[in-house]
């Protein structure tokens, strides 16, 4: 029995939530990866960005502050003006979070990275897939007689793109800005 044409709406509901289903399996996946360093440093960088660390320090410094300027009546001060030991407090708090943030940055560059490297490989299937449909219509537009414009716009479109010359282009305009300070024209770079 042949199979019914489904809405295209459907079929495109079904690869969005292929998509999506995807993704969170794969940041699950990143989540299980992390060490037990990773997560504390995760809940340190958590907190610390958020409202409720302002929060604390607020009321931890300014109780600070005013217990030690001897405004409160029988309390003694213990770090009197210029309160040395919240600073020394301040400063090993300051080491020890840009640590954990450092911690927690690295890690996600790893994961930026390996996103990144995903993102490059469907960009190049998907070139690949769009120079071969364009060879395709070419060669319908030339079996149908139909004449194209700019030819040569066409072949050159047609050239599979090699990432090894992008990126040696990528080097060498870098370079000239680097060692000249001046952007390089658009005339100046391939097309392919």
């Amino acid at each position: 029995m042949r199979r019914r044409h489904e809405d295209p709406a459907t079929d495109l509901h079904r690869l969005v939530s292929r998509n999506v289903r995807t993704l969170l399996e794969a940041r699950a996946a990143e989540e299980r990866r992390k060490t037990r360093a990773d997560r504390i440093a995760d809940a340190i960088t958590g907190f610390t960005g958020s409202m409720s660390f302002v929060l604390v320090h607020a009321v931890l410094f300014g109780g600070w502050l005013i217990l030690n300027t001897g405004i409160v009546p029988f309390i003694e001060p213990w770090d009197p003006f210029p309160f040395v030991m919240l600073a020394m407090w301040a400063s090993v708090e300051a080491i020890f979070l840009s640590t954990f943030v450092l911690i927690s940055q690295n890690r996600m560059a790893e994961v930026q990275d390996r996103r990144a490297d995903l993102d490059l490989q469907i960009n190049l299937l998907a070139e690949y897939e769009i120079t071969k449909l364009l060879e395709i219509v070419d060669a319908m537009a030339g079996k149908l007689g139909i004449e194209v414009p700019d030819r040569r716009a066409v072949d050159v479109l047609k050239q599979e793109v090699a990432p090894e010359i992008v990126l040696a282009e990528i080097e060498k305009q870098e370079q000239r800005i680097e060692t000249t300070g001046t952007l390089p024209t658009p005339a100046s770079t391939p097309t392919r």
